[in-house]
């Protein structure tokens, strides 16, 4: 990307002056060295998103943003809905809340390497992956419509976990709002064997250790020491977050004409938040909210069921759950004065810092857990929202590492062979359901994440706590 048009504001900040159609200026949170490496398009559409109606302060892009669909992955917008503001597919995703689980497992490095490939082995063999994987959960259209207004609720009620487990997820494991009429029998028919599977593409569970504490404040907090095992399982709402996203780009490319929204990207299709289609969408999404909760909840209840066998000794706990694809109802501070907004959080984490009611009472002192994957062979990290970050984009922060090359540059350039020997030379053992599903994802097709978070930290937008490195990973 260009740095010549931009303004900065420090020396992680740059702006996209406000003008023309633009409601808002843009903001990127970047190193002058991840700008650099950033495709145009993200500038393209950052000012495209701050174009649309009701937005408020800035439209927003994180430090690992890359092209996407209407929104870039890694950006963030608030709409004011009394203003106007509108919600829309692209700011949400087709991975509808595709997110981080992150469990401790009670257990230490030295414990679990004697133990490592038989658990890898086993938890492969347990946990379905990739392309239209299916679990033994088969539910009718009516048990369906349970998990999407029930979420991980519905997945403890069932026995799929325990009760405290609740607590340390977003909107206690149910975001509010769901209403499964609003989801086409398509999407429930492709969902009705999906629930508890990883699926495919960047999703993962991977188990890693504690390589290093930042923070020890919010470490203790979080039950994180030195040497700790931990898993991270990264899935979202499978076919039917997909096929709510196709459903409603249609719904809403039609809503836009109907109330004169200006388009300036196809994908970017939306409507006043307030309307029968903006109200409908929301339902649906928040039924594909819920879907990934349970289907995370399952997944937990599978890897619980696996460490009982290989350690039984394993102590399985959550330390949290947080989604990166979302529009979520939030209040914040605008121009002085609290006002419910619609946050779209795309390829981005809510961050929130200390004391917001909505967080665990453990966290509530030091605020929120906020966990960035990796890419298979490279380091993890779990951050901690804060105030300033509230304050500078809506209590948001990166999700990840980003792409720098595409799914079909990668298999150009490398073989599975090649890459499973490299990474068994680090220590870490790979399972993959599909050998070009593993080189679409090789670690160097991504962005660095230590420079990412590192952004991310020294931006203030969420403060490092641990660095985590995988001991072994399970792709679809």
């Amino acid at each position: 990307m260009e740095i010549k048009s931009l303004v900065q504001i420090s020396e992680y900040e740059w702006e996209i002056p406000k003008k023309g159609a633009m409601n808002v200026p843009g903001r990127i949170f970047a190193s002058r060295k991840l700008l650099e490496e950033m495709d145009e398009k993200v500038r393209e559409q950052v000012t495209n998103v701050a174009c649309l109606p009701g937005i408020v302060k800035a439209s927003i892009a994180m430090p690992d943003a890359h092209w996407g669909y209407g929104f870039p992955i890694g950006g963030v917008g608030a709409f004011d809905p009394e203003a106007g503001g509108v919600i829309s597919v692209g700011g949400v995703g087709y991975d509808i809340s595709c997110g981080v689980r992150c469990l401790r497992t009670g257990l230490k490095k030295e414990e679990v390497e004697p133990y490592l490939e038989e658990l890898i082995d086993t938890l492969f063999r347990t946990v379905p992956a990739g392309v239209g994987s299916e679990g033994k959960i088969k539910l009718s259209i009516n048990q369906l419509d349970e998990v999407l207004v029930g979420g991980a609720r519905w997945a403890v009620a069932k026995g799929y976990g325990l009760p405290e487990d609740l607590e340390y997820i977003e909107e206690k494991g149910c975001l509010p709002g769901a209403d499964p009429s609003c989801v086409s029998i398509e999407a429930k028919k492709r969902q009705y064997r999906q629930i508890g599977t990883l699926g495919s593409g960047n999703h993962y569970l991977e188990v890693q250790y504690v390589a290093e504490i930042y923070d020890a404040e919010a470490a203790e907090a979080f039950g994180l020491s030195p040497g700790d095992v931990i898993v991270s399982i990264h899935c979202g709402s499978r076919a039917l977050g997909h096929q709510i996203a196709t459903d409603y780009l249609k719904v809403l490319a039609k809503a836009a004409k109907k109330y004169g929204i200006p388009i300036r990207e196809k994908e970017l299709v939306c409507a006043p938040i307030l309307s029968p289609e903006g109200e409908r969408y929301y339902r649906a999404m928040a039924c594909g909210v819920n879907c990934a909760l349970a289907n995370r909840q399952v997944i937990t209840h599978l890897v619980r069921e696996v460490f009982a066998e290989v350690i039984p000794e394993a102590r399985v706990t959550v330390l949290y759950d947080i989604s990166h694809n979302t529009c979520k109802i939030e209040e914040h501070a605008v121009n002085g004065k609290r006002k419910k907004l619609y946050v779209h959080r795309k390829g981005a984490t809510r961050a929130w810092g200390p004391g917001r009611p909505e967080l665990p009472a453990r966290y509530q002192k030091v605020g929120q857990p906020v966990i960035i994957g990796g890419s298979m062979g490279t380091a993890s990290y779990i951050l901690v929202g804060t105030t300033e970050g509230e304050e500078k984009a809506f209590g948001s922060a990166c999700h990840g590492a980003g792409r720098t090359m595409s799914r079909h540059q990668a298999l150009k350039r490398w073989r599975a062979d090649q890459i499973i020997e490299a990474l068994r030379k680090k220590g870490i053992i790979v399972r993959a359901k599909s050998k070009r599903g593993l080189v679409e994802e090789a670690p160097e097709a991504y962005k660095d994440v230590s420079a990412v978070v590192e952004v991310a930290h020294k931006a203030g937008l969420a403060r490092k706590v641990a660095k985590v490195l995988p001991m072994g990973c399970i792709k679809g």
